[in-house]
Order: structure tokens, then C-alpha cells, then sequence
């Protein structure tokens, strides 16, 4: 059984974790707001844009002159698997969901027979699926240093995959992330950006029959499909923002909720140590004043 200066000692450091805790939600909330606006923002530029490919996609269909990005390779043999998470822990299952999905994906690709590439976006990605899968990783990118993710780090990533493309290294690409609901619900989403998907657009959209493009629509794609592919990586950036802020703040809501349920806990047993030290001791006065 713990002593009484055990016990106090226990109650003091758990004090102390609550403190912790109770800041990093409060910080995690004030990020989460910013993080929020920014990604819901980012939605409706990315939608109309996708919306606008999605009719240039349609138009051009699978023709001869289509860009590579949107043709792909003629073959899905080699995938490229990006997958991006936080730099830090102490967000919950956030990270752990991420890294859950891009193992089912692996497991489904090698059960095709796929060769499989991986690259890394935030150091815990890396260190979830580095122990089981060390020998398939090609790249990471480091935003450990950054302090406000901006278009330019999508860009640099865009760009790094992009160039691995045009290089042949794989035919298929997707992004792995967490797209942002609110701060109890954050959904792991995996899209394939190369070669590009949109969904159809609507029969009463009439985006490629309305317009007549100048240049024609595979030069006009030629040029925005690098963007999209940038766009949809900032896109998935800033979800990710969002969705770690929230499980930050949803995590350290729990854990000080629980430090305070164990500091009860913990009180009551030091009281009942205290009170069984008392009457032991009164015991031994009576005893010892009954001897005389």
C-alpha cells in the first residue's frame, strides 16, 4: 500500500499534467479557429475548380492529344502512395487513422500484385509506417519548421511529385489525409490526384458546351492540371490543419476530464490512508493510557 507522501506526491504530478493539458486545449481551440476558416475557405475555390476540370476533362475525353496528367501512363502498375500527417503527437487517433488507411490501401495493392511507393508528409506518417514498410519509402518533406503552411509548400510538394512523374518512377498517384468535420469527427480520405479523377459534371452544367476555349481544351488543361494537383495537395494541407487542431483539442478536453477523475480517486484514498494512520495512533494512546 502507498504511503501518505506517496499518495500526495501522485496527486501533485497529476495536478501538474492537468495544468498541462488544460493549456494545450486552450491553445489547441484558438489554433483550431484559424485552421477551421482557412479550410473551410480553401472549399468552395477548390470545388468550382474541380468543377471547371471536370468540364475540360469531359470535353477533351480520352483523345489522343490529352495530357499525360489526365491520360496517365496507359498502365496503374506503379502507385505512389502520399501520405500526410502532422509533425506532432498528442492529437488523439488523428495520425493513427491516417496511417490505418494507407495500410489498408498497401494491403489491397499487394493483394493486386502493385509495386508500391511511398512518400511522407509530417513526421508521424513516417514514423507509423516506416517500421513495416522501410524498404518502400522514396521521399519525406519536413514541415516541422514551418509556422504558417502557405500555397508555396503545397506547391514544393506538387512540384517533387510532379517531377517523379514525368520521370516514369510510378503511374498512379494518392494523397492520403483527414478532411475536417468538426472538432469530435475527422474522416481519413484518400484521393488520386495523377492521373486526375473528377466527377462528372451535371447535364444541366453545360460547362463545355457553352464556351468555346481559346487555346484549345488540352493546352487549357495542359496548364491547369499542375495547379490541380497543387491545389488539391494545399486543399489536403489545410483539412489536415484543421482536423489535428481538432483532435487536439478533443484528446486534452479527455485527458484533463480523466486527471481530474484520477486526482479524485486519488483523494479519497489519500483521506482514507490519512484516517487509518489516526486511529491506528489513537489506538496505541488508549492502549498504552488502559497499560498505566
Amino acid at each position: 500500500m502507498p504511503s501518505l507522501k506517496d499518495l500526495k506526491n501522485r496527486i501533485e504530478s497529476v495536478k501538474s499534467t492537468r495544468k498541462i493539458t488544460k493549456a494545450m486545449q486552450m491553445v489547441a481551440a484558438a489554433k483550431l479557429r484559424r485552421a477551421q476558416e482557412a479550410a473551410e475557405d480553401a472549399r468552395p475555390y477548390a470545388e468550382r475548380f474541380n468543377a471547371v476540370m471536370a468540364g475540360l476533362a469531359a470535353s477533351v475525353g480520352e483523345s489522343d492529344t490529352a495530357p499525360k496528367l489526365l491520360s496517365g501512363t496507359g498502365s496503374d502498375k506503379v502507385h505512389l502512395l502520399v501520405v500526410m500527417t502532422s509533425e506532432r503527437g498528442l492529437c488523439g487517433g488523428f495520425n493513427a487513422n491516417i496511417a490505418k488507411l494507407a495500410r489498408t490501401r498497401i494491403a489491397e495493392l499487394r493483394a493486386e500484385g502493385k509495386t508500391i511507393k511511398i512518400l511522407t508528409v509530417g513526421k508521424k506518417g513516417r514514423d507509423a509506417l516506416r517500421r513495416d514498410y522501410k524498404d518502400l519509402f522514396v521521399d519525406h518533406v519536413d514541415l516541422s519548421e514551418v509556422k504558417t503552411l502557405g500555397y508555396a509548400n503545397a506547391q514544393e510538394i506538387a512540384q517533387a511529385v510532379l517531377d517523379r512523374f514525368d520521370e516514369g518512377e510510378f503511374d498512379v498517384a494518392t494523397i492520403f489525409y483527414s478532411k475536417f468535420v468538426n472538432v469530435v469527427s475527422q474522416v481519413p480520405t484518400a484521393q488520386q490526384i495523377i492521373p486526375a479523377s473528377f466527377d462528372k459534371p451535371e447535364e444541366d452544367a453545360g460547362a463545355s458546351t457553352l464556351y468555346d476555349y481559346e487555346p484549345s481544351e488540352e493546352a487549357i488543361l495542359a496548364d491547369l492540371l499542375p495547379k490541380g494537383v497543387a491545389t488539391a495537395i494545399f486543399s489536403a494541407l489545410l483539412e489536415n490543419g484543421a482536423s489535428e487542431q481538432g483532435a487536439r483539442m478533443s484528446a486534452m478536453d479527455n485527458a484533463t476530464r480523466n486527471a481530474g477523475e484520477m486526482i479524485d480517486k486519488l483523494t479519497i484514498q489519500y483521506n482514507r490512508s490519512r484516517q487509518a494512520v489516526i486511529t491506528n495512533e489513537l489506538i496505541e494512546i488508549i492502549s498504552g493510557a488502559e497499560a498505566l
